[in-house]
């Protein structure tokens, strides 16, 4: 691990040393007072990165104890435009999790994809109301159902809460009629949403057994709501996208809740051999302050939020974000690793599931505290109870970002540290030793 940290720290000079232009969106007016405009961003999230590998992990059929990789854990163009005074368009597209060991069909060169392509027409004189229809990331449940990635304090956020990521939807967009806006005090979005079947997710699905698993059969439409209370000043309302932090710029304080439901989504066998379907059902509740704590901008975010999420019964899926293994072996490896819920190889642990679960973050920002850049430490905490596993999953970060230009153009180092699982002799689940991440990663946003 030393060599990797030598080598992140010399990468972390490096960015900082390039760093000094400030970057600012394309934009081209299209009406004389400038409230009809074209806007372009570009986003880049390049990670270094060193992994202590899950047990009996293998990189290309070989034992990976432990990884030290290079990718791009997102890569994005936006276009958005104020058509007309009360039309707006969205549009996205990039790439994510993209490293030496990604491919598709054995093709690395097909990743990129469309992520949104939304138009909204405002009905009212204000953001009252406004209807919507495309493939959208406008979802229930929570702010982190629907991030600005760009703007998160962590390294990244909870993909807990983009509960069918990659299984039914496109990255946590699905194609969506919509409604939200802002009445008083009250922020809100409502959507109906059309899943993807399972059968296009790029992976071929699980065959059923007495665990819940998307069903390949039947097709059934979602409904999705998203409701916040605004105590101090209004979030923006341009797009979807939900802020990480603000880093002072406003004085945020909300409670919010949300949901989603999808009837007969997922399927499971019974001891009889009978076939039952369950439905889709996420609950949560949660409270966001971001604001001010004294006269020379330092500003404290925090997060907590409470969630109960079905998928049926016993449902259970490992995940790794941007994954550096390919394989896992079983053989001399105790406890057994788990398999048929996902790849539980390289940095993956049971980040979905049947279960309750709760989510919070704390950081606090520092303005010119390197010259003018600012920095901002923080920690997060996630813990989960999923039925598969009967025990608390916690699964810690902590790190800091150095702020060049704010959001734009900054550097964070993350650690992380997570548990692993297997089975023992007698097929019962049981905790391993845990394991730790590293990340360094360096953010441009134009």
């Amino acid at each position: 691990m030393g060599r990797s940290l030598a080598q992140g720290v010399l990468l972390a000079i490096l960015m900082v040393a390039c760093a000094s232009v400030q970057a600012q969106p394309l934009h081209w007016t299209l009406s004389a007072d400038s409230t009809r405009y074209v806007e372009m961003h570009l986003l880049v999230q390049p990670w270094l990165r060193f992994n202590q590998s899950n047990p009996g992990t293998t990189v290309l059929d070989e034992p990976a104890a432990s990884t030290v990789d290079i990718g791009l854990r997102r890569a994005r163009i936006v276009v958005q435009s104020q058509v007309t005074e009360r039309a707006y368009l969205y549009m996205q597209f990039g790439m994510n999790n993209f490293n030496s060991m990604v491919s598709q069909g054995g093709n690395r060169k097909l990743q990129a994809f469309l992520h949104d392509f939304f138009a909204e027409y405002r009905l009212t004189e204000h953001n009252e109301l406004k209807l919507g229809g495309g493939l959208t990331i406008t979802n229930g449940l929570s702010r982190f159902s629907q991030p600005s990635v760009s703007t998160i304090m962590p390294t990244d956020v909870p993909v807990m809460l983009q509960t069918t990521v990659d299984q039914i939807d496109e990255f946590s967009r699905k194609l969506s009629v919509t409604a939200r806006g802002q009445i008083g005090p009250i922020d809100y979005r409502l959507a109906l949403s059309d899943p993807f079947p399972i059968t296009s997710s790029g992976q071929p699905p699980a065959s059923i057994g007495p665990d819940a698993q998307f069903s390949p059969r039947g097709h059934s439409l979602q409904q999705q709501a998203y409701v916040i209370w605004q105590f101090r000043d209004h979030e923006p309302h341009e797009t979807p996208y939900m802020a990480g932090t603000y880093l002072g710029k406003r004085s945020v304080f909300n409670i919010a809740a949300g949901a989603i439901r999808q009837p007969n989504a997922t399927w499971r066998r019974t001891a009889e051999g009978d076939t039952v379907y369950d439905n889709l059902l996420m609950l949560g509740i949660e409270s966001f302050f971001d604001a001010p704590i004294s006269s020379n901008g330092t500003a404290l975010s925090a997060y907590v939020g409470g969630f109960r999420l079905d998928y049926g019964q016993n449902y259970l899926r490992y995940n790794g974000l941007m994954n550096p293994a390919t394989g896992q072996r079983s053989a001399g490896v105790t406890p057994t690793p788990i398999t048929g819920y996902g790849p539980s190889y390289g940095n993956a642990y049971p980040m979905f599931g049947t279960g309750t679960a709760v989510y919070s973050q704390v950081g606090v920002y520092l303005p010119n505290t390197i010259g003018s850049a600012g920095i901002l430490p923080y920690a997060s905490v996630q813990a989960a109870r999923w039925q598969k596993i009967d025990q608390w999953t916690m699964v810690y970060h902590a790190g800091c970002s150095l702020l060049l230009d704010g959001h734009t153009n900054k550097v964070s180092f993350d650690v992380e540290h997570r548990p692993t699982y297997g089975f023992d002799e007698a097929d019962n689940i049981v905790r391993g030793d845990g394991r730790w991440q590293a990340v360094l990663q360096y953010q441009l946003a134009l």
